[in-house]
């Protein structure tokens, strides 16, 4: 039988989002991949989006970003609808996006990367002083750790690559930065180093969409958890309300099976997780 999951609703900040998505569905061919998901953010707040492989992530976040337009559902960006039909519309609107990959030019130095595309020029050459300037002004609003900005990307450790992918995303002052999986194959001290640029985004004023698998990460720096499961909304949670072992509970579904809800029962508590948006499945 399919496995309908109604809406939880935990609101932590005051004020209206700055981004905000309801009834949010997304068909491919015979593959539902989101259905009817609602999510939001404000400016200030780090919102984790978590989910097993396959819950629908990646979507929403291409859904976000322009890469994809939603089926149906609105989508609403600094107080009034907006249609995203491309990535430079989601850029001209707000929303920077760093994915996994990090699309930079290992070749090329931190200074070219963060202009790639939109170079200083004097005259009919490169002003190369005005944007080593620039480089330096964007590193320092994240507080960067950089050694020197002439330094090739392929030079620079795993960190480094996601300090200057994130700095490059806040060319154009953006509201809000999503950033997919910034931890994903980093030692320890690089991730501590990832994790405090997200938290000096915050500081900074913007919305930040943090997509990771690391539960231990997103505890660290998330104001709220938001779980898709099965493309829809499965949870949400504010951070000081939930232990890991809520999370995985929402994102595997564990909370729907038999052997949960009987022990429940025995011991007298629910399934709910402390926010009270922990989901029970309920059966069509």
């Amino acid at each position: 039988m399919t496995e309908m999951l109604s809406k939880p609703a935990v609101t932590t900040t005051s004020g209206d989002p700055v981004l905000s998505m309801t009834g949010i569905s997304k068909r491919f061919g015979a593959v539902q991949a989101l259905s009817d998901v609602d999510f939001f953010v404000h400016t200030g707040e780090v919102v984790a989006l978590v989910g097993d492989n396959g819950a629908g992530k990646s979507t929403l976040v291409k859904v976000i970003a322009g890469v994809h337009q939603a089926d149906s559902g609105t989508v609403r960006f600094d107080g009034r609808d907006v249609h995203l039909q491309n990535p430079q519309d989601a850029q001209r609107l707000g929303i920077a996006t760093v994915f996994q990959d990090l699309a930079l030019c290992d070749n090329l130095d931190v200074v070219a990367n963060l202009s790639l595309g939109q170079e200083s020029v004097r005259g009919v050459f490169l002003d190369e002083v005005e944007m080593e300037r620039q480089a330096w002004q964007l590193l320092r609003q994240l507080s960067a750790k950089i050694p020197s900005v002439r330094i090739p990307i392929a030079g620079l450790s795993g960190g480094q690559r996601q300090t200057v992918a994130i700095a490059r995303s806040l060319i154009g002052d953006p509201k809000v930065v999503m950033l997919d999986e910034p931890t994903a194959a980093l030692g320890v001290a690089q991730t501590a180093e990832v994790l405090n640029l997200v938290e000096r985004l915050r500081e900074n004023g913007h919305g930040v969409i943090l997509i990771s698998h690391n539960m231990a990460d997103v505890q660290a720096v998330a104001d709220r958890i938001v779980v898709l499961r099965l493309g829809r909304n499965a949870a949400e949670f504010n951070i000081a309300d939930a232990s890991t072992e809520q999370l995985v509970a929402a994102i595997t579904g564990a909370s729907d099976n038999v052997v949960t809800q009987r022990r429940d029962r025995t011991t007298g508590t629910g399934s709910t997780g402390s926010t009270g948006s922990t989901v029970e499945g309920k059966k069509s």
